[in-house]
């Protein structure tokens, strides 16, 4: 009976009865290290000027797990799998001798890591394979990998067991290399420019630096709540206060509230900090990333997004009030509707969805998430917020703020502030906040920084996860994160 058409019990059961076999005739299976001279895309590239059915006398050790093989009597096809690649391996009796040659095909499994010595040669087929003079075990596999030519399919399996997944589908793993290319990226772009990398508290007192709700924990040696940051912008304003004029963090915030497509309770932002600098800074600043992320990993025509492309390169600036005009009427001045506390009103119009307790805050966010943000499909930068919805940002007039957010693929990616830096304000600004579930919470911690002095700022924070959807075309956050939330 072949092994995948055995209960998944039976198959661990084989594959440990192996194992015992594997120790007792003395070989460890599980040893500390192998030597290997190449890695198998390392081997390919060396090799990749032998010709059809050629071979050299060199012998090389490479290692991977096993992925596939093919039996033809006393020899056998097999392919290895490394981080680097896929390769072939082709071990034959009268080379490894009879006994090895039957332990192999016995007690060796798919799944399995093995590494081998032998020769480089091309087949008559043309495949670079590795002419395997011995073999030695290097961790015995109990549990079966997915079947080869389905792989892994089901989304909940592969979030869960995200391994698999990664084992089974080279484009995931793609997607983390482009992921950890792009924060590099980032990082690398950013301290070119002076910027100074720092890490700042992920359990707080307060949850401040956004408006959102917390995840609320407990230290027993202190006997004090605590938070999980929402967000790390009034540290690194503080540090800004301190004379580290130009700061950048990148780190997980947590909020506790929904999850979809777009959003995951635990998160990666990059927050960014630079003094003498105000909104109009940050958003060349943006852009100026981004280019460069599209030109160094050549993302320039490549970012698809059901079937319609994305340029990065491009980009278009609007006003609050403009988009609300373009979409409803040309007199439609938002900014006012919200200053005057006459949105419910606005939105009851457009027939707009809402309960009685439903904030003047919240409807803001769904008359602009249901109306205008599916329309910024291409890279956009919305300016002029309302004032009363940005307490950190400094004001243009008294109802707009100086603030931004940039969206592309219709998401939300980067939000941007000319921070507000006069403690009077700021204290005036968070005591005024009192609507039910809308709150910043007042850290005078924070005012009295401000107190101190700190110089005119620009400030951003960029989503990592949604830009790294962006650049590998991912539909999903869960996607782009190796292990996301999911229930138990």
């Amino acid at each position: 009976m072949q092994e995948t058409t055995l209960p998944i019990e039976k198959l661990v059961e084989n594959r440990k009865e192996k194992l015992d076999k594997i120790i007792a005739s003395g070989i460890n299976p599980y040893p500390d290290k192998f030597d290997y001279t190449h890695t198998l895309s390392a081997m390919k590239t060396e090799f990749e000027g032998l010709k059809s059915e050629e071979s050299i006398e060199r012998e090389i050790k490479v290692c991977g797990r096993i992925v596939a093989r093919r039996q033809m009597g006393k020899a056998t096809f097999f392919h290895i799998q490394d981080y680097t690649g896929k390769s072939q391996a082709y071990i034959k009796t009268d080379i490894v001798g009879q006994e090895n040659y039957i332990n192999f095909i016995e007690l060796i499994d798919i799944g399995d890591f093995i590494g081998v010595t032998g020769k480089p040669f091309r087949t008559r087929t043309g495949e670079l394979t590795v002419y395997v003079k011995s073999f030695q075990i290097l961790s015995k596999s109990l549990r079966p990998l997915p079947e080869k030519w389905h792989g892994l399919k089901d989304v909940d399996t592969r979030y869960r067991q995200r391994y698999l997944d990664l084992i089974s589908n080279a484009d995931v793993k793609d997607i983390f290399v482009k992921r950890s290319k792009l924060i590099n990226q980032i990082r690398n772009y950013l301290t070119g420019l002076g910027f100074l990398e720092v890490e700042t508290p992920i359990i707080q007192h307060l949850a401040g630096g956004a408006i959102a709700r917390p995840f609320k924990t407990h230290h027993n040696t202190y006997d004090m709540d605590l938070f999980l940051r929402i967000a790390s912008e009034l540290s690194l304003k503080m540090l800004v206060v301190g004379g580290l004029e130009k700061v950048f963090e990148i780190g997980k915030s947590f909020r506790n509230e929904g999850i979809d497509r777009q959003h995951n309770p635990e998160f990666t932002m990059i927050e960014v900090y630079q003094a003498y600098s105000n909104c109009r800074d940050m958003i060349k600043l943006t852009q100026d990333l981004l280019i460069n992320i599209a030109t160094t990993m050549d993302l320039k025509d490549k970012i698809n997004i059901e079937g319609k492309p994305i340029d990065l390169t491009n980009f278009r600036i609007a006003t609050m009030n403009e988009l609300f005009q373009e979409t409803f009427d040309k007199k439609v001045n938002i900014l006012e509707l919200v200053a005057k506390n006459c949105i419910k009103d606005f939105a009851a119009e457009v027939k707009l969805e809402m309960t009685p307790d439903t904030t003047d805050k919240k409807i803001f966010d769904h008359l602009f998430d249901q109306f205008i943000q599916p329309k910024l499909f291409n890279p956009t930068f919305v300016t002029d917020y309302p004032l009363a919805y940005s307490p950190l940002s400094k004001a243009k007039d008294e109802i707009t703020a100086d603030r931004f957010e940039l969206f592309v693929a219709c998401m939300e990616m980067a939000n941007a502030y000319s921070e507000l830096n006069d403690p009077e304000e700021q204290r005036k600004r968070f005591c005024s906040q009192n609507q039910k579930d809308d709150i910043h919470p007042m850290d005078e911690g924070f005012v009295m920084a401000l107190e101190h002095g700190m110089p005119p700022c620009g400030g951003l924070g960029i989503g990592i996860d949604r830009l790294a959807m962006l650049i590998t075309n991912s539909p999903s956050i869960r996607e782009v994160i190796l292990f996301p939330l999911l229930r138990t």
